[in-house]
């Protein structure tokens, strides 16, 4: 039986770790980042997570967010992000589907922080 739904991705536990957090980091610099809807999925949770953390503004919260991103993207996320969302209860983020890439056919999709 199978459980839960977590994407391997092909990688090992570390790569595919690092990878997320890349990911992650990327959409927190860039506001949206255009990738495959599987991966655009797996980040999902992981994003609004982050929001919630950064919303909180204690010292635990921003050491959270250290530890799951970068420096640089842990301070746009309390500074910029966060206040965004303060009156929000959820859905921070927004998966919009494009299509078909043109090279092996994957399916593509934007991830976008709402607002």
């Amino acid at each position: 039986m199978k459980r839960g739904s977590n994407r391997l991705f092909g990688r090992e536990f570390q790569q595919r770790k690092a990878f997320l957090k890349a990911l992650l980091t990327a959409l927190v610099s860039h506001g949206k980042i255009r990738t495959t809807v599987a991966r655009a999925k797996s980040i999902r949770p992981a994003a609004e997570k982050l929001v919630t953390q950064a919303k909180r503004g204690t010292l635990a919260s921003r050491r959270l967010l250290l530890r799951s991103v970068g420096t640089k993207a842990a301070a746009t996320l309390a500074k910029d992000i966060a206040p965004k969302f303060a009156s929000r209860a959820g859905g921070y983020t927004r998966i919009v589907k494009l299509g078909q890439r043109a090279s092996d056919g994957s399916p593509m999709a934007v991830i976008e922080f709402v607002q």
